[in-house]
């Protein structure tokens, strides 16, 4: 007789009426029950309980692995980065952290008024100012307007065209994508995207600097106030801080 025997399964509920890891999905006691009628309800079932667990701590788990986010063996340093703003446009704010053989660094700031995407970029430039030249970092961030536009070739294309974009619009924020190009070009920099807001310790670290910054800040972003972003100045001299 063949062997009928199903593999044990592990429900995890991350959002739901009772949140947490159960052995069933019907009846009393049942994950289903908890799911089924609840707006918004997440859940997922795993092979393991400790990747169930994983999940429930906001972890990456793709498959029957933890994507767990480490540093490759031939990178020198690990960047998280975040940025932002209370209302976009506003009152904005950047964060990172730096990791180098067990040592951090944090680094925020803030100003009176920019936008959500400057806050990005400048988050990446801060974190790259902090490096030396030739150093091999990977970057983390959970913006994908900084991810592709770094990754895909948009930046190469819009260089190419003179800070254009295939419609012959400028380019937004061309004075801050030139300078992280120039910064990444003078080091071994590889992009990844993370999603925002799911536990990630370091990632939400940064988010918090940067609403930090964003409350606190009254820099100046000189460009942005000006409305010269879409040209880029010979010379930096895009910030004041406050």
């Amino acid at each position: 007789m063949a062997n009928s025997r199903r593999k044990k399964k592990f429900y995890a509920v991350r959002s739901g009426a009772q949140p947490g890891i159960y052995l069933r999905w019907d009846g009393p006691g049942g994950a289903a029950a908890q799911v089924q009628g609840y707006p918004g309800a997440r859940y997922r079932s795993f092979a393991s309980r400790e990747l169930a667990e994983a999940w429930l701590r906001g972890e990456e788990v793709v498959a029957d692995r933890r994507a767990v986010v480490t540093p490759p063996a031939d990178a020198d340093v690990l960047l998280y980065t975040d940025g932002g703003c209370l209302n976009n446009p506003g009152p904005g704010g950047f964060g990172a952290v730096i990791i180098r053989d067990g040592a951090r660094q944090e680094i925020s700031g803030g100003f009176r008024k920019t936008t959500n995407n400057r806050m990005e970029l400048l988050a990446c430039i801060r974190a790259l100012e902090a490096l030396a030249v030739g150093e091999k970092a990977d970057l983390y961030s959970d913006s994908s307007y900084v991810v592709n536009g770094m990754s895909r070739g948009w930046l190469k294309s819009w260089r190419a065209r003179k800070w254009c974009k295939a419609s012959g619009d400028p380019v937004e924020n061309a004075d801050l994508w030139d300078r992280l190009a120039k910064l990444a070009g003078e080091r071994s920099v590889r992009f990844h995207w993370i999603k925002g807001h799911a536990q990630h310790a370091e990632n939400e670290r940064c988010d918090r600097l940067a609403r930090q910054g964003a409350s606190e800040g009254c820099g100046i972003d000189v460009n942005y106030e000006r409305g010269t972003t879409a040209w880029v100045p010979a010379v930096e001299a895009g910030w004041q801080s406050g």
